[in-house]
């Protein structure tokens, strides 16, 4: 059965104004999969963790939490507990951070807290029309099953071997996509080994399953990016990341780096989106299916951390170092709809107007530019980098990318000397 995932999100009241590598490459794809929609999971968001609609009641009634996109259609005040269960294993599809300055605070804190800047809630969801167990009972069930410690997120080693394929390493850090259909991962491949080098790669399509032999790949929060990947890689160049799904079990493919799932950059960049409206930003899951499913979700006056990998100690392809690329999808368009493969009907997705790219490579470069040669599709906002200390200036502006140099339609770079940088939506 499938469930469809709404997500209605929340702000704190006061505070919704508030804070690669370029190759790529074609993998084979499995069989078409039709999904019939099944019923509808309502689930409330604030800074990006799930809410109960019993917690969602109290703050609209007393005034301290608001609709951040205006007041929904259903009224969680009104829902009878007899239709209304809870399950944290239905995540979020979007994670959305609000703050009244320009620094940000992961959302995957355990602690709850009534500051604008850092308040976070319990990870539940609501399922309307459909009874199953209390959140209590899975919460336990799955705790139980699927590691013999007690998870504590980001800060959690991963138990090699412990958690099922079945089973999304939420409690570990990772951040579920539901959207995709592949059961929260960010990307799944189905790999062949041939000698000490990967043949053969089929990606997954929705309704598909991380299984004995995939390698599964998963989003972490804005700030921290995977850090897991074998060193077995693709025989032609491709790329393979995630954790490996091996007798039913998932392992860690990459524990010399860390055990944890994710692992922060180097730090030091940001966006910021000064727009009226939301802007999907959408990190390539590399190395990994190379499609730009990880979600770094701004909505107006939002600040969210742009991970930025350090080249000498993180993902290197063929002995080079790797940076991460960002696509930025026009105003307005959903994380759902746009950090997902697109069909070219419309210029989002793997078709959005503007790349990102951001790296630490003796020294860190952020630029901008024109998501060539598959779209000459001008974005419908512009972007300048600011920062306390930089080589020189770059933006685009009015279909341009300008910078210290002059004028051209390609795209421009720029070093950061000290201090902070911001991609600025204006």
């Amino acid at each position: 059965m499938k469930f469809n995932s709404v997500a209605l999100t929340l702000a704190t009241a006061g505070s919704m104004v508030a804070a690669q590598h370029q190759h790529r490459h074609r993998h084979h794809h499995k069989r078409e999969v039709v999904t019939v929609d099944g019923p509808t999971v309502v689930e409330y968001m604030l800074n990006g963790q799930l809410i109960t609609p019993e917690d969602v009641c109290d703050g609209i009634t007393d005034g301290s939490l608001a609709w951040a996109d205006g007041k929904p259609a259903g009224d969680p005040c009104q829902t009878t507990s007899s239709t209304q269960t809870y399950t944290p294993t239905l995540a979020p599809a979007k994670f959305i951070e609000t703050s009244t300055s320009t620094s940000t605070s992961t959302s995957t804190s355990t602690t709850t807290s009534t500051s604008t800047s850092t308040s976070t809630s319990t990870s539940t969801s609501a399922t309307i029309t459909v009874s199953v167990p209390t959140a209590t009972s899975v919460q336990s069930s799955a705790t139980s099953s699927a590691s013999s410690s007690t998870a504590t997120g980001l800060d959690a080693s991963f138990p090699d071997g412990e958690l099922d394929c079945g089973t999304f390493p939420s409690d570990y850090g990772a951040i579920p996509l539901d959207y995709l259909g592949i059961g929260g991962w960010s990307g799944i491949q189905y790999v062949t080994l041939v000698g000490e080098l990967i043949s053969d790669i089929i990606t997954a399509v929705t309704g598909d399953d991380c299984t004995d032999g995939a390698m599964c790949s998963y989003a972490c929060p804005p700030g921290y990016q995977k850090s897991q990947w074998p060193s077995t890689q693709g025989a032609t160049g491709q790329s393979v990341g995630g954790l490996e799904c091996k007798a039913g079990k998932l392992y860690l493919t990459n524990s010399d780096l860390s055990d944890k799932l994710c692992i922060p950059g180097v730090g030091g960049v940001k966006a910021k989106n000064t727009l009226s409206e939301h802007v999907a930003v959408c990190r390539t899951d590399y190395p990994g299916t190379e499609s730009e499913t990880v979600p770094v979700s701004l909505v107006a006056g939002a600040t969210e951390d742009l991970a930025c990998p350090d080249g000498a100690t993180y993902y290197q392809w063929e002995g080079k170092t790797t940076s991460a690329q960002y696509y930025v999808n026009p105003k307005g368009v959903s994380q759902e709809d746009g950090c997902q493969w697109g069909d070219g009907s419309k210029p989002i997705g793997n078709f959005a107007p503007i790349n990102l790219g951001v790296g630490e490579n003796s020294g860190k470069w952020l630029s901008i530019f024109q998501n060539s040669p598959t779209t000459t599709e001008l974005l419908d906002f512009n972007i300048k980098i600011q920062g306390d200390d930089l080589s020189g200036s770059c933006k685009f502006e009015d279909g341009s990318f300008i910078s210290d140099t002059g004028s051209n339609d390609s795209g421009c770079t720029v070093q950061v000397m000290s201090g902070d940088a911001y991609y600025i939506f204006y």
